[in-house]
Parts: structure tokens; sequence; C-alpha cells
């Protein structure tokens, strides 16, 4: 599955969804790329909002009831949809796959939240980008997806930037890092359990289901260390949770405007943003080992993306060969 398929089935807001498919001009529309790389240019300044918040709330808060709150402030978003997921009938065989996702997702935004805390803006960000180079390889291992050789190479790239910023041996790993390489395989591994579920069940649900499932089993964790905070700090919280859900919804725009190839490529000013930001608004150091290593596991995920919609494509006309007329018919 390709890492933006997957960040498409599974964050994308549920009303938005049921609009795509109430209208097949909007699902089948005309590429649009300009429109589409604006999009994801929007989605980026997004989720680096969502990471300069956290960084800016610091350890005031415990990562785990920052992370349940991000949650449960960000349900106010999808209650519209509440009459909708109500009418909506959830077979008993996948209660179960709904509940492991939400459990898994839970554990890595909770490390996620924790890794903000204890390393730079820079090193999130950059890392955060080997969760769709695990998808790649778990949809291999566990979902019968073919692993070509030039993805396999990909893997192998993505894997050395990783290296290049956490130079173990050379330096001290801190449990930020630790945290974030779990983080990431984690989220890697929600994706591909909504993956098993593409068909079962209807976006709608998929996402309204994980949502409300992260919240839940983020609870105790939170419970365990919960301190009262102010309304400041809510307020900040509620200001992650939009710039989260905004993000995922421009996503969406971006990919219904133009192809995976096209928009792919735009997501890598994440990481420039965060250096920057760090940088500038926290004053952390430019790292080049770290902006290094991310460019290289950015360009082996955009070189996965772009590899695997050629060969859908591809697969795809295949399928269906355009229809040649025959001279003199």
């Amino acid at each position: 599955m390709k890492p933006a398929a997957a960040a498409l089935a599974n964050r994308v807001p549920a009303g938005h969804w049921e609009n795509m498919n109430a209208s097949s001009d909007f699902v089948h529309r005309e590429p649009r790329p300009i429109a589409g790389i604006l999009w994801m240019v929007v989605t980026g300044l997004m989720f680096v909002g969502v990471t300069a918040v956290v960084k800016h709330m610091g350890d005031g808060v415990p990562a785990a009831q920052s992370a349940f709150l991000r949650y449960l402030l960000g349900l106010v978003f999808f209650l519209p949809m509440l009459p909708t997921l109500h009418t909506i009938r959830i077979e008993r065989r996948d209660l179960g796959l709904y509940g492991l996702r939400g459990l898994v997702h839970a554990l890595g935004v909770l490390l996620w939240f924790f890794s903000m805390t204890r390393i730079s803006l820079a090193e999130v960000t950059a890392m955060n980008y080997l969760a769709p180079v695990y998808v790649t390889l778990g949809a291999a291992l566990f979902l019968g997806e073919r692993l070509r050789l030039r993805r396999v190479m990909a893997v192998l790239v993505a894997i050395s930037g990783a290296l290049i910023i956490l130079r173990p041996g050379i330096r001290e790993l801190s449990t930020g890092h630790i945290a974030m390489l779990f983080a990431a395989v984690l989220l890697a591994a929600s994706y591909l359990i909504a993956k098993r579920m593409t068909g079962r069940a209807s976006p709608l649900v998929v996402v309204g289901m994980l949502s409300v499932t992260v919240t839940v089993f983020l609870a105790p964790f939170a419970w365990a260390v919960w301190q009262p905070i102010s309304l400041e700090q809510v307020g900040w919280l509620f200001l992650v949770a939009f710039f989260a859900t905004a993000g995922h919804y421009t996503m969406t725009l971006a990919f219904v405007s133009a192809p995976v190839g096209v928009t792919q490529p735009v997501t890598a000013l994440q990481l420039v943003w965060a250096v920057a930001l760090g940088a500038l608004a926290f004053g952390e150091p430019v790292d080049p080992y770290v902006v290094l290593g991310g460019v290289v596991i950015v360009s082996a995920v955009i070189f996965i993306a772009v590899r695997e919609q050629a060969v859908r494509r591809a697969e795809a006309l295949a399928d269906d060969p355009p229809i040649v007329p025959r001279e003199g018919v």
C-alpha cells in the first residue's frame, strides 16, 4: 500500500469521505496539479504546527495526558458526523480489529508525544518519515504484497538515513530517539490494520472508530499521570487538535486534486520547516546529520510512492487496455 494512500485511508475526516462517495464527479474530476501542490503545502504547515505547539508546551503536561486530551478535544470535530455513524451497522467480527488498531495507534501516539519533549523538531519530523517505510515492509510480510527489488533498495536507503540521524556508537541515543523509532513502527502497524479492513467497512466507520478507540485506550494512561492543567493549556491542546484535523482534511483535498506522484514530493518541505522552526523559535541547533538523514529518508519515501503509483497505473492499463480501432473498421 502506498504511504500516501495509507494516510488517506486512515486520516481523512469521515464527512469528507461521505461527500466524495456521494458525488462521482468529485472523485473523478480532472487532475489539478497546482491545487494539489498548494493543498499539500498547507497540509505540511498544519502538521508542523502540531509539532510546534506540542514542543511549546514541553513537559508541562505529561505526554499521556496531552495525547488523551488531544484526541478527546479532537472528537469535537466529529460531532456533526455522529448521526451518520449511529445509523451504520458494525459487524461483530470487525470489532476486534477496531480495538486492536485503536490500541496500537494509541501506543504510537503516546510515544510520539513523549518524543516531542525529548528530542528536536527536526529529529521527530525526519524519523516520522520511517512509518511509510515500515508500512511497505509490513505489507509484504503480513499482507502478501509483492516487494519489488527497487522498493527493497529504497527501504535500505531509508534505513541508512535513520542510521545517519541516530549515529549509534558515535553518540548516545536518548529515550526520545528510541521512543520515536517504536512510534513509527506502531503507527505503521495501525495503517496495515486499516489496510486489512479495506473493503469490509466504509472509511467513515474506520476513521470514526479510530478516533473513539484511541481516546478510550489513552484514558487509563492519562489517568495514571493526571495533573491539574490551566485553561491556557487546554487551549493549546485544542489548537493541536485543530491543526491535526485540518491537516488531515487538506491532505485529502491534495490527493483528490492531483496524483500522489505530484503531491508526495511536497511533503519534504515539512522537514525544512521543522528545522527552521526549531532553530528560530526554540533555539535548537541545526544538526547537519539530521538534515542529511532526513533528506535520505524523504527521498526514499518519495521514490516508493512514485514508483508504486507507476506500477499500479501499469497494472490498471493491463487489466483494462485502451480500445484501438483496427484500420478500415
